[in-house]
């Protein structure tokens, strides 16, 4: 039951997370396609696709019988995602 929830939650953080990159990504080009805004909505982009990659390689684990413990690396990878995006979504809001 345990892995089936946290599968489930990391699904859960995955679209939340590409939400937040989408919304932050057209703000970022709302008042017009600026270098500033480009940028932005790239890197947005790249926060999403780095937490896609440590999220898709624990539901992977996750399959197994016995799933491993996340890793410090990919724990810290998914956390400095985390709140990169997060930055973006308060500038979204800001």
């Amino acid at each position: 039951m345990q892995p089936e929830r946290t599968r489930l939650a990391w699904r859960r953080t995955t679209l939340s997370c590409t939400v937040v990159a989408v919304l932050a990504g057209k703000q970022s080009i709302h008042d017009g396609i600026t270098p500033v805004g480009v940028l932005a909505a790239a890197l947005s982009a790249l926060v999403w696709v780095g937490f896609l990659v440590v999220a898709h390689r624990r539901l992977r684990e996750l399959d197994r019988a016995r799933p491993e413990a996340l890793g410090a690396r990919r724990a810290l990878a998914a956390v400095c995602c985390v709140v990169a995006l997060a930055g973006f979504g308060v500038a979204v809001v800001w």
